[in-house]
Parts: structure tokens; C-alpha cells; sequence
């Protein structure tokens, strides 16, 4: 099958380099120094899921004959790539993405296409313009429309075995990954890795409170939490006590996530975009939670402190300290 993926970043130059490897034709989006080196001197791949260099085409716009599109784009991008790039009448698209909303735009846009979510586990950089590396391997969920998942399953499977997993309530899934990225806004304040802020005591205390943060707004919401890797209901379950116990377990949560990380130190994807001077997806991820919380009437002081940050730090282009985060996170909660 020929696929496009649109945005061949971290996550989506990933699937590009596992689908051509798996044997699908495969063309690929992409911006700059990226987009140069891709058509240049290919896609490389290495890393957990092995190693793979390949020549996949780099086009503007989606090829007729693409039978299945993977929007892999950051969600604030999503509008503009898919109106610059087009999608063949009736192809399934694949919304891959962190944060909310990514799908809803896509749908927006493409009313009459079969549109799926999918959510990658596993933690991958773009070390440089064309180069791709697997940091810590880990499946990939995907939900939503039955025709996109129909299409989909098969051809992500054959790229990913044994990694796929197909969730029966994407939405919950999604919040679930929520909960699990929580992880990202620290790396961008800080410039230090997932694995490095989970070590220090006071990010660490930080992100344990958003994590709990976030898990009070989705159980106002009455969110169904679907499994995630080893990430479920009943672990997201402790999250829920009241003060300090939540947070602890947030912090247990955050200790077992950056384990599973492994050794290698992962940058996320909020500090990559920081790296490359490109605005990140805070509003998309802590943002969602904040806007969540407003309807339904929890206070997500955690969630407004982390997006005030973030944003800082784009502006300015400087890292805060670990203790200087953590106190100024704390003042917005008081």
C-alpha cells in the first residue's frame, strides 16, 4: 500500500522508515533541513525498533494512489499541513498526534473521510535533519472510525508486530496518554530529560501534582480511562486521593513511567520543539486539561502554572532552574 505520512518528525519519521521497511511505498512531508536531507540522502532509523535507511519520496502533496494517510504533525500544525497537502477523496486518515483536538480539526477539514486516532508509546528523537532514533520501544494505539482502523490495523501491525494495540474507547485512551504526558512540559522549562526531571525531588513533586491534577478533571468528566501499556484504570486509580496521597502517587506513577524510559535520556517532544525554536504543544496537552478542568469546574492551578512556563520559555529562548521552577509552579498553586 502507498501511505503518506504527513510531518516526518520524530514519531512520524519513525513510521515512515518501519512501513517502507515492512515493505509499503512510502512518501513523506516534511519542512527545511529535514525536508533537504530526507530527499538528499534518505530516512534513517535507529534505535529500539533497529535499524533501517531508506529513500522514501519527499512530496508537497499527498499522491492519488495513497491508500492511507498518518497525519503526524504537532496538533497546533494540523489545519495548515492538511491544507497544504490535500488527502485523496475517500483515503482513511490516521490522526497521530499528542494532546486533544488533532482528530476533531482533521474531521473538520475532511468530512467525508474515515478518520482514526492513534497513540504512539514509544519515545523517539530527531537527533538531526533525516535521522531518527527509537529511545525507549513501546506500542502504538489506535481507535476511531471502523473504516480508518480497518484500513489502518493491518498496515501499522505489519510495521509495528506484537506493538499494536486497538483501544475500544480512543477518548479515554487519549486521556489516559494525557495523564502519561504530563511528562513533557518540565524537559521544555528546564532543559533537562523526562528521565532527570523524574530525579530531582521538587520536579518531581510538581509533576506528581499535574498528573493528579489531570486525572481529578477527567474523573469530573466522567472519563472512561482505557489501558495504555501498563497504564490503566486501576493505576490511575490512587491518583484520585485527596492532597498529598494523590500527589505521591502521581510521583510513583512518574518514577515507574521514567523506568520504563530506560537509560537513555529521552528529551520528549515539548524540549525538541524548544531545541528547534518551534512553539511546542502545550496548549494542546496541558492547555486541553486546563480547558477541561473550567468546564467542568476543577481548578487546575498545576496545569496554568506549567502553560505560563512553557510559554516563557519560548518567548525567551532560556531554560529556568529546577528550583526556580518548582518554586514558581508552587506560588501559582498558592
Amino acid at each position: 500500500m502507498h501511505v503518506t505520512v504527513i510531518g516526518a518528525g520524530a514519531v512520524g519519521g519513525t513510521l515512515a522508515a518501519l512501513l517502507d521497511r515492512a515493505g509499503h511505498e512510502v512518501s513523506v512531508t516534511a519542512r527545511g533541513a529535514n525536508a533537504a536531507a530526507i530527499s538528499a540522502s534518505g530516512l534513517v532509523l535507529d534505535g529500539a525498533f533497529g535499524a533501517h535507511h531508506t529513500a522514501v519520496d519527499v512530496v508537497s502533496t499527498a499522491p492519488a494512489d495513497a491508500g492511507l494517510v498518518i497525519v503526524a504533525t504537532k496538533a497546533n500544525d494540523t489545519a495548515e499541513a492538511l491544507t497544504e497537502t490535500g488527502v485523496p477523496a475517500g483515503c482513511p486518515v490516521v490522526v497521530l498526534q499528542n494532546g486533544l483536538g488533532g482528530d476533531d480539526v482533521v474531521r473538520s477539514l475532511l468530512p467525508a473521510h474515515p478518520v482514526g486516532v492513534g497513540l504512539a508509546l514509544f519515545a523517539a528523537s530527531l537527533v538531526g535533519p533525516g535521522h531518527v532514533t527509537v529511545t525507549a520501544g513501546a506500542p502504538l494505539v489506535i481507535g476511531g472510525d471502523a473504516r480508518a482502523v480497518s484500513v489502518a490495523l493491518p498496515v501499522l501491525a505489519g510495521a509495528l508486530p506484537d506493538r499494536v494495540d486497538v483501544s475500544p474507547d480512543i477518548r479515554g485512551a487519549q486521556w489516559t496518554k494525557l495523564v502519561i504526558n504530563q511528562v513533557n512540559a518540565l524537559p521544555a522549562i528546564t532543559g533537562l530529560s523526562v528521565q532527570e526531571t523524574v530525579a530531582d525531588e521538587q520536579l518531581r513533586a510538581v509533576l506528581g501534582a499535574a498528573m493528579a491534577e489531570t486525572v481529578a478533571v477527567g474523573a469530573a468528566l466522567g472519563v472512561s480511562w482505557q489501558a495504555i501499556g501498563p497504564i490503566d484504570a486501576a493505576a490511575l486509580r490512587p491518583l484520585q486521593a485527596p492532597g498529598a496521597a494523590g500527589v505521591a502517587a502521581g510521583e510513583e506513577l512518574a518514577r515507574m513511567l521514567a523506568r520504563g524510559m530506560g537509560d537513555v535520556p529521552n528529551p520528549a517532544s515539548m524540549l525538541q520543539s524548544i531545541r528547534r525554536g518551534r512553539v511546542t504543544e502545550i496548549d494542546q496537552i496541558n492547555g486541553a486539561v486546563a480547558a477541561a478542568g473550567r468546564t467542568a469546574g476543577v481548578a487546575t492551578p498545576v496545569q496554568d502554572a506549567l502553560i505560563a512556563l512553557v510559554h516563557e520559555v519560548e518567548r525567551t529562548g532560556t531554560f529556568l532552574t529546577p528550583v526556580d521552577t518548582a518554586a514558581r509552579a508552587s506560588r501559582r498553586q498558592g
